[in-house]
């Protein structure tokens, strides 16, 4: 049965390698059964073996790495933890290569975008399905690679090859700490296997657990765009839609939240570094979602939503209940798809971005608004529908642990209803703003969509089932609260959620203008200016630097030492081509000068 796993894993390997290799002989048409093929059979392989592997199983493939006391084989892994990530990676993966067919139908860089997806599917996959870090990090730089030739896709516009870059190097920061951990627990423990490093956990001393948990959740900052290293998500929605739901939805953003997950002992013997996960994620949740009350950009409102929702997940594992945080996580891949897919129907019809020249789609979208509707319910935690059972077993071990937690944990719930309805009303509802014909998209793009629409609703149905499938790893605890207090709980999130949609609905339906609080909306409108920070404080200190070190040092000293030697030897050859003029009278010449040199050296010695 173990077998079955090189299925899941290798064929979007395979599907990218023939794409890159052969693209250009490959007709479109066959591109486009091609790649989202692959991806497919990826996806049916993950879930035959959800259902024919029992328990855990391994498969080994070749030895790779031997260095020193290191050994690491590569071999992939299959447990209850790693099931869930594959089927929800592949799955959602599936669906988005299908809408991408539509969507990018007459991009010129329709063979090299397919090969990028499906290289993108494969390093995710590779990182889930990983026994140990070093096999991970493989998967974690693969997704990395993978975003920033995703996001960049367009690279001759120059916004989107900056984004690319941005997304790279901000990413290489957090990746830095990330290979510190992976070094600090190899010094401590001499083996990186996941199985070992949670069994002797609870041999290290805390600090030590501390010092390796913080590095690798460094690292987990910036692959999930948690403050201080979300910055370049935003930036991100310069590629391709569809690029935008793979990234927020099942992939490269979900990692740091399954790292923490999979080395979750490592973290629990520490305490600290738990607490500053949830502290991290329960923060940005709350920052992120306040930047996107007031963003215009539609795919930009939906990047800060993902930011906040991944410090959501963040939170749910940072309290301990990594049941709650990773059910979050699954249940977030279907609403959230389905709204950068749904968003992109909408610039597919329109080709803006802007909100403000939106409105009234209502009608000539019907499909698309209906399926943003469900979605926008999801996320924003309405009893029926996904994003309200994940995020109510979070807030309900918030409060547990913590009131504080708790507490902001309710207030971004009620700002994630405002600016999702606020999106909602300024796009599908009112009079037509700067357009004149929209049109439904074609099924090929629709088709995903609904199929999301429905997982967005059932998904959350199952979270006892989930919490059930996950306990065999060993560290899989709720805390029970009693009814009267959960319901009490559930209503005071649900109540202030319906009470932002309201909200909503007044400022931008009935009053039909937005709302502007002068010094705070440009605040938040300018992202509490910390792009700007970071430019001043790291940006143009690095850059200024490397002038100077370039002017002085490297010009200055390394050019002018070789370039000096250069033209010393050239100005010793200049002076000796002196005494080489090719004339037999000046040789004579000096050789008989050299002869009364040496009588008169001779004579002097004689005297």
């Amino acid at each position: 049965m173990s077998l079955l796993l090189s299925g899941v894993l290798f064929p979007p390997a395979l599907g990218a390698l023939i794409l890159i290799l052969l693209g250009r002989l490959l007709s479109k048409r066959s591109v486009s059964w091609l790649s989202p093929a692959a991806v497919g059979i990826s996806f049916l392989t993950s879930l035959l073996s959800f259902f024919l592997i029992k328990g855990k199983a391994s498969l080994y493939l070749f030895p790779w790495l031997s260095v020193g006391g290191l050994q690491v084989d590569f071999s992939l892994l299959w447990d209850p933890l790693s099931s869930i990530m594959a089927l929800t990676v592949s799955g959602v993966s599936f669906l988005i290569h299908i809408y991408s067919v539509g969507y990018m139908g007459e991009d010129p860089g329709y063979r090299r975008y397919f090969a990028y997806l499906n290289l993108f599917t494969f390093s995710m996959l590779l990182l889930v399905l990983a026994p140990n870090l070093p096999m991970m990090f493989v998967g974690w730089e693969g997704v990395g690679l993978c975003s920033y030739l995703l996001i960049g896709f367009w690279f001759e516009k120059e916004t989107a090859a900056n984004a690319g870059k941005k997304a790279f190097i901000v990413n290489r920061v957090g990746d830095f700490g990330f290979l510190l951990g992976i070094f600090l627990l190899f010094t401590l423990l001499g083996n990186l296997n996941f199985d070992y490093i949670n069994y002797h956990a609870n041999s290290l001393a805390p600090s030590a657990a501390t010092a390796a948990a913080l590095l690798l959740f460094l690292g987990a900052t910036g692959k999930s765009a948690q403050i201080p290293l979300y910055i370049w998500l935003p930036d991100a929605m310069e590629g391709p839609t569809p690029v935008s739901a793979l990234i927020h939805a099942a992939t490269m953003v979900t990692a740091g939240v399954y790292m923490v997950s999979r080395l979750f002992p490592l973290y629990a013997r520490s305490g600290l570094a738990l607490n500053v996960v949830a502290w991290v994620g329960i923060i940005t949740a709350a920052f992120a979602a306040t930047i996107a009350l007031v963003q215009n950009d539609i795919k930009r409102v939906l990047a800060y939503s993902t930011i906040s929702q991944i410090g959501y997940m963040f939170a749910g594992v940072g309290v301990g209940a990594v049941s709650a945080g990773m059910f979050h996580l699954f249940t977030h891949a279907f609403f959230k798809s389905l709204l950068f897919l749904a968003a992109g129907s909408v610039i597919h019809a329109l080709g803006t971005q802007d909100m403000r020249e939106m409105g009234g789609l209502r009608k000539k979208m019907p499909i698309t608004f209906w399926v943003f509707t469900i979605a926008a319910l999801a996320i924003s935690g309405i009893p029926g529908f996904a994003g309200f059972f994940s995020k109510d077993q979070i807030l309900a071990q918030a409060y547990i642990r913590s009131k504080a937690i708790w507490a902001i944990g309710v207030v971004t719930a009620g700002l994630t209803a405002f600016y999702m309805f606020r999106l909602i009303f300024m796009t599908f509802f009112g009079e037509p703003r700067g357009w004149k014909n929209a049109h439904e998209s074609p099924p090929v793009m629709t088709g995903p969509m609904l199929v999301l629409a429905f997982f967005s609703v059932v998904s959350g149905w199952f979270f006892s089932s989930f919490h059930g499938w996950l306990k065999p790893l060993g560290y899989i605890h709720l805390e029970e609260l009693p009814e009267s207090k959960e319901a009490l709980l559930m209503g005071a999130s649900v109540g202030l959620a319906l009470l932002a949609i309201g909200l909503a609905w007044w400022i931008y339906l009935k009053r039909g203008k937005g709302f502007h609080t002068g010094f705070i909306h440009k605040l938040l409108l300018n992202k509490y200016y910390v792009d700007e920070i970071y430019n001043a404080a790291f940006v143009i200190p690095y850059r200024e630097g490397s002038r100077l070190i370039s002017r002085y040092f490297d010009i200055g000293i390394i050019d002018g030492t070789v370039e000096g030697s250069g033209r010393l030897t050239l100005q010793g050859g200049r002076l000796m081509s002196f005494f080489q003029s090719g004339f037999l009278k000046d040789y004579a010449l000096w050789m008989a000068a050299g002869v009364v040199l040496a009588l008169f050296v001779m004579l002097g010695r004689a005297l």
